[in-house]
């Protein structure tokens, strides 16, 4: 007797996921609203050195001002961490003339001005993390991924061992505490000590969500689950465009994208725990309550099967796992996903296509200039036309299958960012559609990738699993942003890493086995 004859009992996808699915599905929204907020946390507005005594050039516009003060880049703007130790009045008569001696162009002696059109203040403008700070900007958002990062590897085997809901709980109160925390910093170090640690608290939530709602439904309904906790995403997504809109002061921006949790933690109340877990664990009695509950409120009044029942379902489990227990040692973690050959391989090959996907989604989510758009509205569509593309992967996914899915995503996703290096700067409206339909293809595979892995990984692993591949998932995550600072180095590296990227990793999906129509594997027995 498998879990999902027990479901066909209670009905699979009746009010009772329905319900599950909306608060999860609420929940969900509070993931990119954190995990994107680095685009306008740390967004850096033009800005140019700040000049001394202006009150000396009284009879002289501010453009004329700039003239002499601030040197030109070769595209005839002024530069940004540049200035001339003394004013060149020669300028006025010929702009195009160069300075009189090279040596008196020097780094900023007194700070920077920023235009505050667009940004009343940013942690670049509150701390200045520009010119040779730079690297510390892009390092904000390093630092809230490897938070995460480290949060994927004690949730995934805390939610494993304490229970889903117990650890969901955790996450959001954890979650609210930092990001006040965070909006609260006086100084950069604290700042980046809170946002790692919020990255810490959120993994928890973006760990758990799906699995737990994947446990609860049956076989014919997993894709639409992931695909509708997936949409939750994007609706994220657009809300954050919205709010950066509205609040253009970090401090506030911060609680307003907190703020959703306190909420999140109310409505946690409503759901269960995976009844799929506490079988596992021997829970008998709570996961016969919850299944009763689930009976009734699918009209499934019918259903009643006794404790006792449900004790012989939990020992015939337990019975059909001992040999592959005794194969681990008798105990489940991490190690375990390499120890048997079938698990190493999907463990090895899941986590190279994690790290595709992450480093390509966030190289590209994160890069929201040069399309001819605002930042505001680049994120704003970047948001909608992921709502399409996942509606695109419920049929694909269902079609052609997970494998076929997962790697074409990805390596469509790496074709548009490396045509988007060979289109001119000047063809604003065709770089715009091609980053467009990039953004889509990078997340039609993000969506897939976490319905396929919750699927490749049996019960008693599957966290673990999902906590592994969520880990090399965020590395991918936290080396994103640095990327950027390549550019210095070459103007295009960075599109072309993140284009081999996806590409390489696409690849490596073909490796991985077909889960389509498969029942979800309880013990490691079914899958080796």
């Amino acid at each position: 007797m498998k879990f999902e004859d027990l479901l066909l009992e209670i009905g699979g996808f009746g009010r009772f996921q329905i319900l599950i699915l909306a608060i999860l599905c609420l929940l969900r929204i509070n993931l990119p609203m954190h995990f994107l907020l680095h685009n306008f946390l740390a967004a850096t507005p033009s800005h140019h050195c700040a000049i001394p005594h202006q009150e000396a050039f009284v009879n002289l516009t501010v453009e004329e001002v700039l003239l002499i003060s601030i040197p030109r880049k070769p595209d005839g703007t002024f530069s940004s961490c540049e200035m001339f130790s003394q004013p060149q009045f020669h300028l006025l008569l010929n702009s195009s003339l160069q300075p009189e001696n090279k040596s008196t162009i020097q780094h900023c002696q007194h700070g920077w001005v920023y235009d505050h059109s667009q940004f009343t203040s940013t942690i670049s403008t509150q701390w200045d993390l520009v010119c040779e700070q730079r690297g510390l900007n892009q390092a904000t958002a390093t630092f809230f991924f490897i938070g995460v990062t480290m949060g994927a590897m004690v949730f995934g085997y805390l939610s494993d061992r304490f229970g889903r809901k117990t650890m969901l709980q955790l996450s959001l109160v954890c979650s609210m505490v930092f990001g006040m925390l965070s909006a609260a910093s006086v100084s950069y170090t604290m700042l980046a000590i809170t946002r790692t640690l919020t990255g810490v608290a959120l993994s928890g939530l973006s760990l758990i969500v799906l699995p737990l709602g994947m446990e609860w439904v049956d076989v014919q309904h997993r894709t639409f689950t992931g695909i509708l906790s997936s949409i939750f995403w994007s609706v994220g997504n657009m809300l954050l465009a919205l709010a950066a809109y509205l609040v253009r002061e970090w401090h506030w921006l911060l609680v307003a994208v907190t703020g959703p949790c306190l909420l999140s933690i109310v409505c946690l109340w409503w759901v269960p725990e995976s009844a799929r877990w506490l079988i596992a664990k021997g829970k008998v009695k709570q996961a016969h309550r919850h299944l009763l509950r689930c009976a009734r409120m699918n009209g499934r009044k019918d259903f009643s099967v006794s404790p006792e029942l449900f004790l012989s379902f939990h020992l015939s489990q337990t019975l059909t796992r001992m040999a592959a227990d005794k194969s681990m040692g008798g105990s489940y973690s991490y190690i375990s996903l390499f120890r048997t050959p079938v698990l190493r391989k999907i463990s090895l090959c899941s986590g190279v296509v994690w790290f595709g996907v992450a480093f390509s989604y966030y190289g590209m989510s994160m890069n929201l200039t040069g399309f001819g758009l605002s930042i505001y509205l680049s994120q704003f569509v970047f948001g909608v036309i992921e709502i399409p593309a996942k509606m695109v992967m419920y049929v694909l996914v269902n079609r052609i299958g997970r494998r076929q899915s997962q790697a074409w995503t990805l390596i469509l996703t790496g074709l548009c960012i490396g045509a988007n290096i060979v289109i001119p700067k000047s063809f604003t409206s065709l770089r715009s559609v091609v980053a467009v339909m990039g953004k889509g293809f990078s997340e039609a595979a993000f969506t897939t990738v976490f319905l396929y892995t919750s699927e490749l990984y049996p019960t008693i692993l599957r966290q673990n699993g999902m906590g592994y591949t969520s880990f090399v998932a965020r590395l991918g995550g936290a080396l994103a942003p640095l990327m950027f600072l390549l550019d210095e180095v070459w103007r295009s590296l960075p599109e072309v890493t993140y284009c081999g990227v996806a590409v390489g990793s696409g690849a490596v999906a073909f490796l991985l086995p077909e889960t389509l129509n498969v029942r979800l594997p309880e013990g490691i027995e079914d899958i080796e």
